[in-house]
């Protein structure tokens, strides 16, 4: 009785590792697109570009990390528990390394907003950290390990993550090639013609990312077929 209590429990909160994932991966997206932004209209010290290109990458990682973590958590995988802890852990680490250099690098100045920023999202992944390690080694994201079909509000939550996340990865990964396209090509920007182009690209990738990660997001958790009866 106490285990499927504490089941019960797990799949009421089960879906705030989710949420969390999707949102640092969409922010993850945003600042990528604010580094190529800063890099193309500054002249950055070579303190501040480390910076922007260790983030650039951290970005990236965490996106694509973060989408193997959607394929576990939708698939109802017992892996889930340990790759979100190790994703987490991760984040907060360089987190921590970034405020580091900050007041150790050359042209820093310390910024409350940006402390407070990093210290509320490092508290929020200990939290979570708490609460996905209190699950017992059988509990998946949603329950049980019962390889049964998911039910209808599981498909429909699934849509509508697999839109937001695959909406956020598209629009940034067209604003990135927009972006890229125009300074390859020497578009010229006269009353913002460039400017103009790559919003038109980031929102056309936006779209198809969020058409696709739909599709994809219920495609993967309906793919498990109901188990036998006995």
């Amino acid at each position: 009785m106490p285990a499927r209590t504490q089941s019960n429990a797990w799949g009421a909160v089960g879906w705030l590792p989710v949420v969390w994932l999707c949102l640092v991966m969409a922010l993850s997206a945003r600042g990528f697109d604010q580094s190529l932004v800063v890099m193309q209209g500054f002249d950055l010290p070579d303190a501040a570009l480390y910076l922007v290109y260790a983030s650039m990458i951290v970005a990236v990682v965490t996106i694509l990390w973060g989408l193997y973590l959607l394929s576990l958590a939708f698939s109802r995988s017992t892996r889930f528990r340990r790759a979100f802890i190790l994703w987490q852990l991760t984040i907060m680490a360089f987190l921590l390394a970034k405020q580091v250099y900050v007041l150790v690098a050359p042209n820093f100045a310390f910024s409350i907003e940006g402390l407070a920023w990093d210290g509320g999202e490092i508290v929020i992944g200990l939290l979570l950290i708490f609460l996905v390690g209190r699950t017992d080694k059988g509990e998946t994201l949603f329950g049980s390990d019962q390889r049964a079909r998911p039910s209808l509000l599981v498909s429909a939550i699934a849509a509508v993550l697999g839109v937001v996340v695959g909406g956020a990865v598209g629009a940034g990964v067209g604003l990135a090639g927009g972006s890229a396209i125009s300074e390859l090509t020497d578009m010229s920007c006269f009353e913002g013609a460039c400017g103009y182009f790559v919003v038109l690209v980031g929102l056309a990738a936006m779209l198809v990312g969020a058409i696709g990660g739909g599709i994809f997001a219920v495609w993967r958790v309906n793919r498990r077929k109901p188990s036998a009866a006995a």
